[in-house]
């Protein structure tokens, strides 16, 4: 089989603002280029001296890594606690700043300063103990986007309880399916959340789960987020309650390093989700480190990510970074186009947001609703832009950055997983010229690869994307079930990380991840990624989001089927089917000309903003799909393209 073609052309550079740069933490290429070499020459030296910048260790680590492929342990001996360096070490400096500001669905703002943070979490961790909760024991999270679903996670982390955060968008069967594979003995849960003017029934759903079957559940603990207080059964506590009678110190558990810190269930192409268990002490490192130098954080700074804790980008991005670093973190509860299309830019005026991070499905639906709204509030706070969760197309890069960011802002277009636990390749926005779509170079201390076929190196051109060497937020196995863990990451090359991920390296060594090689598609004799041909449609000022899959087709193969969702202004038709086919033989070449495209007005997405090319896959083909839907934010999206199938 030949190896991944590749076919976006785009050539813009942004080198970073001088000013920006003056200030940055990392200010140019030259100390990137140090940093990685150190990096290269001596990894256990680099990686001892970053984990003693980073965290307080109350008894020193010695041996700084175990590699054993597929197995790593890092910072052997060391013992730390991840809410100890999140909270107690920013006082008594911290104390009255503010740690979390947090605004609901319905608009109501509250503020938690680091001192108020800190004794919320010891009472709720103390009223943990009071309900048996040890070192190693599984707590699952069932919230929805408000301050206790951070003090829910640092409560676990203080007591050296394992902690599992389901999103509160899933269902009963989802949240049981979860529970149960994690062994979790207290669920924290909510009455309800506020999403799109309506109520999640997170209560409710909760005792479904459990009436499904838990074994291993003893309690349930309730917080009050509804006017309303709910009726408690047998088993259920009230939060409020028990927090008030519990002390407000609770002595942090030390933990050893390779010490459990949580279980996050990821979807897999099996319908069986994959429990990803990340351990304390590598991943608090690299939580700490790459959320000061990608987001190049400086005192004051308030810093908003609009994931929610139900996914990797909330625990390493929304909760642990932003604390360990000392800053602001805002949180929002609920969707970002409810009670108006202007929701988030409203809420980046009201609070003086200086660093935001979201994901391109969510700026590839602003640019649809159209640049009025964005217009209407002072964006003039903004210093620095992320992106996360997917390849980000480059006319979607541009318009952030011109729009949103004003043309002022670098744009830091990150690539990372669940399973890395953090950033690993991203420009640093005082040092690294950006392209529009790649996410520019590996951190220091990352070493990823292309690789062909054969697993030769690729200098120039596009492959299957591996990390070479170990790194310590790497996931440490998937839980219950090593085997999978072994199969799935370790298996294609004996000793490398396969990321799942195609990616092409060009001239310069900048990386553009092209998506999953399971989303590759052979046309003509090229294999190419469906992210240039969705890059290649997003480019037709028309249309604002694309996916595109591969069906199979009797005399060529593979048959290119695209579904694209047009501008809010725009009125689907034959001849823009037509138009957009051109568009992409114009862009790509005649053999990327698709051989389906159709109008969808929403496209089936996870509810982290990821396009489910797999279930689309069997939409293209007429099939039924007996595939893992627990992560489809809307059944019902899925369900009006099978109608328009029919």
């Amino acid at each position: 089989m030949s190896d991944i073609s590749t076919v976006l052309q785009e050539h813009r550079v942004f080198a970073p603002p001088p000013d920006f740069a003056k200030k940055a933490h990392i200010g140019s290429l030259e100390q990137y280029r140090a940093l990685c070499a150190e990096a290269a020459a001596d990894g256990d030296a680099f990686w001892a001296a970053r984990a003693k910048e980073e965290l307080h260790w109350q008894t020193p680590f010695g041996q700084v890594l175990d590699w054993k492929p597929p197995h790593a342990r890092w910072f052997l001996g060391g013992t730390t606690n991840l809410a100890f360096n999140c909270l107690d070490r920013h006082l008594p400096k911290r104390a009255a700043q503010e740690a979390i500001r947090f605004e609901g669905e319905p608009g109501e703002v509250r503020v938690l300063t680091y001192q108020q943070l800190f004794e919320q979490v010891c009472r709720l961790a103390n009223a943990l103990k009071a309900l048996g909760v040890k070192a190693g024991d599984r707590v699952g999270i069932y919230l929805p986007m408000v301050p206790e679903a951070a003090i829910a996670m640092l409560a676990c982390a203080r007591i050296g309880a394992v902690h599992s955060v389901v999103f509160g968008g899933f269902s009963a069967e989802a949240l049981r399916d979860r529970l149960a594979d994690a062994g979790a003995t207290v669920l924290l849960t909510a009455d309800g959340g506020y999403r799109k003017g309506a109520v999640v029934p997170l209560l409710a759903n909760a005792r479904a789960a459990k009436a499904a079957g838990i074994p291993t559940l003893q309690h349930t603990v309730v917080f009050q987020r509804l006017p309303q207080a709910p009726a408690l059964v047998a088993g259920e506590h009230d939060w409020a309650a028990l927090c008030a009678r519990a002390s407000a110190d609770c002595p942090p558990t030390w933990v050893d390093s390779e010490h459990p810190l949580f279980i996050l269930y990821t979807s897999g192409s099996t319908g069986k989700p994959k429990g990803v268990l990340h351990t304390t002490g590598g991943y608090s490192v690299w939580a700490s480190l790459t959320t000061r130098w990608v987001f190049d954080l400086h005192e004051g700074d308030r810093y908003f990510c609009t994931a929610d804790v139900g996914w990797v980008t909330g625990h390493s991005y929304v909760v642990y970074g932003p604390l360990l670093n000392g800053t602001t973190t805002v949180i929002y509860e609920g969707a970002p186009t409810t009670p108006g299309p202007d929701r988030l830019w409203q809420l980046i005026a009201a609070h003086q947001v200086n660093v935001f991070y979201t994901a391109p499905t969510a700026i590839r639906a602003f640019m649809r609703l159209g640049d009025e709204h964005p217009r209407k509030h002072d964006l003039s706070s903004l210093r620095l832009l992320g992106s996360v969760g997917e390849p980000i197309n480059p006319e979607a890069w541009m318009w952030y950055r011109d729009v949103i960011g004003q043309g002022r802002c670098p744009v830091v277009d990150t690539w990372w997983q669940t399973e890395t636990g953090g950033i690993l390749i991203s420009p640093l926005p005082g040092a690294t010229p950006t392209k529009p779509g790649s996410a520019t170079l590996p951190l220091p201390g990352i070493f990823p690869e292309v690789l062909d076929q054969k697993g030769n190196r690729v200098e120039v051109g596009a492959g299957k994307l591996f990390v070479t060497r170990p790194w310590p937020s790497m996931l440490r196995t998937v839980w219950g079930d090593d085997e999978r863990f072994q199969k799935t990451y370790f298996a294609e090359r004996p000793g490398l990380y396969f990321t799942g991920d195609g990616a092409r390296r060009d001239a310069d060594g900048y990386f553009w991840v092209i998506g999953r090689v399971d989303d590759v598609v052979n046309v003509a004799g090229h294999r190419l990624g469906t992210a240039e041909i969705e890059s290649a449609l997003v480019s037709h000022g028309k249309v604002a989001e694309a996916a595109v899959v591969g069906r199979p087709d009797a005399l060529k193969g593979t048959a290119l089927v695209c579904f694209v969702t047009v501008k809010a202004s725009v009125e689907p038709s034959e001849a823009l089917a037509a138009e957009l086919k051109a568009h992409v033989a114009k862009e790509i070449g005649a053999f990327a000309r698709p051989d389906d495209l159709r109008f969808a007005a929403a496209l089936p997405k996870t509810r982290s903003g990821k396009i489910m090319r797999r279930l689309l896959r069997d939409v293209a083909a007429g099939q039924d799909s007996k595939q893992d839907t627990t992560t489809l934010e809307d059944l019902s999206v899925l369900a009006a393209l099978r109608q328009d199938d029919e």
